[in-house]
């Protein structure tokens, strides 16, 4: 049998670190044992997917060093490998699925189902779906049809019984029927879900292995029950351990930079961080840290994957890096890399007309643009207090603030002064005194050139975590509070 594994990332976002993670140890196992790696775009999700976002984790992955012997970059006879390109399968094998009796037409409306909810969660019942169209006869459903009635299309599942199915890492694992849900295979636009588009896809793409977070261990039994369904083999299913923050809850943005394009603009070496990725819950058969890619294939064992929750600590992350830097590069080679990352020609260029108007000798350039080439810059709550507003006010436009950014799928400075003037308009506050703290917590100082421009030249990852720095500055909001604002933000919008 050949090893075919894939890794399927959905472009709705920044490339996200247990991305590459999960991807690197499909890459490894399959390359590992002579075997194949693709990457397939999950974008079902038609008003959240960009294609901003899927150019930016393939850049992200093959900055990283990962590649893949099928793609949509790269091509493949298994093809097409963007799911939007799918639909015409997917509705295929949802239209199998309800002649064989296993899936039906559900004409229930969001009102209905929203009520459902409300009345499982009232009366402590577990929350999912009733059942109430599994039994339509065939004549009202015809009519229901005939009416143009939306619907979309659910599996069946057992009621019970368990679902009993083997982890390459963690052996028999057992879940009762009675805890999952009849799920939505197509949805009412004609795309599929997740569910039915993951299993059709590694059916017809011959996975043999699907190696993801173990967050996917309770969607197991609706996988294998559609293989059983269409009567395919079902793959080996090996769930790895979730990345972690220091204090071992479930990596977030929140708590650590999340975003590859991050420590790209950071200033981490590419090797460095997918050794310490390769770290994440694995060893080298003699304990050492620093790795490379090469040798990770060469010793890799996936039996040697701990299932202990692997941290992801950027202050070790800094320390293997600065290995990886004293260690494997010249001073010509730390040379190129410092011109790659940010000193090159594109860099100046794009700073230098605002620049410009502020230089009156060469020398002028290196304060005018050292916060564009800085990481998390050294300033104070006191700094950011200075913006004049009380402590409260400040938390609440600097946090206003990043949630509407986090919102921009195209970060272009237009966008960005939309987002921040919406903001600005709905609490009432004058543009520049809004933008004072927004100046400090981004360029470290209030006679930068405008906060808009800075945010468009450092990027929306960088721009995004130094937002959150400076929350955290002033003493970060705690899930009371963030609950509050929560709610007063959805008022705003």
């Amino acid at each position: 049998m050949t090893i075919r594994t894939r890794i399927a990332p959905s472009p709705t976002g920044d490339p996200h670190v247990g991305t590459a993670y999960v991807a690197l140890f499909n890459m490894v196992f399959a390359r590992s044992q002579g075997g194949q790696f693709l990457l397939r775009i999950e974008d079902t999700d038609q008003a959240r997917s960009t294609p901003e976002s899927e150019k930016a984790i393939l850049d992200a992955l093959s900055w990283l060093g990962l590649d893949w012997d099928e793609g949509p970059d790269v091509g493949g006879d298994k093809g097409p490998y963007r799911q939007s390109e799918r639909s015409d399968i997917y509705r295929k094998y949802a239209e199998e699925l309800i002649d064989k009796g296993y899936a039906f037409r559900c004409f229930c409306t969001p009102q209905r189902l929203d009520e459902l909810r409300a009345t499982q969660m009232q009366e402590k019942q577990p929350l999912g779906y009733d059942g109430h169209c599994e039994n339509l006869s065939d004549e009202e459903i015809a009519k229901r049809l005939e009416a143009n009635e939306p619907y979309v299309v659910r599996m069946k599942v057992p009621r019970e019984g368990q679902c009993q199915f083997n982890d390459m890492l963690r052996g028999e694992i057992s879940i009762d029927w009675a805890q999952v849900d009849m799920q939505i295979l197509l949805k009412a636009d004609g795309m599929p879900t997740y569910h039915l588009a993951n299993v059709v896809d590694d059916h017809l793409m011959e996975i043999s292995h699907v190696i993801r977070g173990e967050e996917w261990i309770n969607s197991a039994p609706k996988h294998i029950l559609l293989y059983q369904y269409f009567g395919w083999e079902t793959p080996v299913f090996c769930h790895l351990p979730l990345l972690r923050n220091v204090d071992k809850s479930k990596l977030s943005k929140r708590k650590n930079p999340t975003s590859i394009l991050y420590y790209q603009r950071m200033g981490y070496l590419p090797e460095a961080l997918l050794n310490y990725l390769g770290r994440m819950g694995w060893s080298m058969p003699d304990e050492r840290e620093k790795f490379t890619l090469a040798e990770m294939l060469n010793e890799f064992d996936i039996q040697r994957v701990s299932l202990g929750g692997p941290v992801f600590d950027v202050e070790k992350l800094s320390w293997l890096n600065g290995l990886w830097i004293r260690e494997e590069l010249t001073d010509d080679q730390l040379a190129d890399r410092l011109q790659q990352w940010a000193l090159n020609r594109d860099t100046l260029m794009a700073f230098l007309p605002f620049a410009k108007q502020r230089m009156e000798t060469l020398s002028d350039i290196a304060p005018l643009g050292s916060y564009l080439v800085s990481g998390i810059l050294p300033i104070t709550a006191e700094d950011l207090q200075k913006s004049g507003f009380e402590q409260d006010q400040l938390i609440e436009v600097l946090q206003f603030s990043l949630w509407r950014l986090e919102a921009i799928q195209q970060w272009q400075r237009d966008n960005i002064f939309e987002a921040l003037k919406s903001i600005a308009d709905a609490l009432d506050i004058k543009l520049k005194p809004f933008l004072a703290p927004l100046f400090i917590a981004i360029a470290g100082s209030s006679s930068s050139i405008s906060v808009m421009d800075s945010m468009a030249l450092l990027g929306a990852d960088m721009s995004r975590a130094r937002l959150r720095y400076a929350i955290e500055l002033l003493g970060g909001v705690g899930k009371k509070k963030l609950k509050k604002m929560e709610k007063a933000y959805q008022q705003l919008s």
